[in-house]
């Protein structure tokens, strides 16, 4: 138990300063909130080598932390809707095993694109909003590759300290 909880904090630390770098990088495709996910490596992690619940109070706490020390309300809106949608989707193709966490990750990349368009369609009450998911899925695609390629390698490698 005590080394769960220290993999705990020292995954949600990771996370955050994860969002912190990427608030920085000035990535910009041409679609407003397209970023690169690199805060969803850690939650690869997580889910790969800690289990599902602990991916989800992972993803909660830093999308609630990194919202009020680098967002808004809204960051914490969009980011919730997106991340949840994403994990819910990744934990169930797991659940199946026979996906690997490449294919995966680029799951949970494009369903978070699709998490935080419907919020947009909500709160802006406009469905043409839509129109921007073609552009979200190929980002989500290819931005969910590389992590997942990095999520794979870091599994490989370090897995195997995890396990109890």
């Amino acid at each position: 138990m005590k080394n769960r909880v220290s993999y705990l904090g020292m995954f949600l630390a990771l996370a955050l300063v994860f969002s912190y770098v990427e608030n920085l990088i000035p990535f910009f495709f041409g679609v407003p909130g397209m970023k690169l996910g690199l805060t969803n490596t850690v939650i690869l992690l997580v889910l790969y080598t800690l289990g599902t619940r602990d991916a989800y109070v992972i993803s909660i706490l830093r999308v609630l932390l990194a919202g009020f020390l680098f967002g808004n309300a809204f960051s914490i809106i969009y980011s919730l809707a997106g991340g949840l949608l994403s994990l819910t989707v990744m934990c169930l193709l797991k659940r199946t095993g026979k996906l690997n966490i490449i294919t995966i990750s680029v799951c949970g990349g494009i369903f978070h694109n699709l998490g935080q368009i419907i919020v947009a369609v909500c709160v802006v009450e406009n469905l043409y909003l839509f129109g921007y998911f073609p552009f979200l899925f190929i980002g989500g695609g290819l931005t969910g590759l590389l992590i997942g390629v990095i999520a794979f390698e870091i599994v490989k490698r370090t897995g195997h300290l995890f396990k109890s």
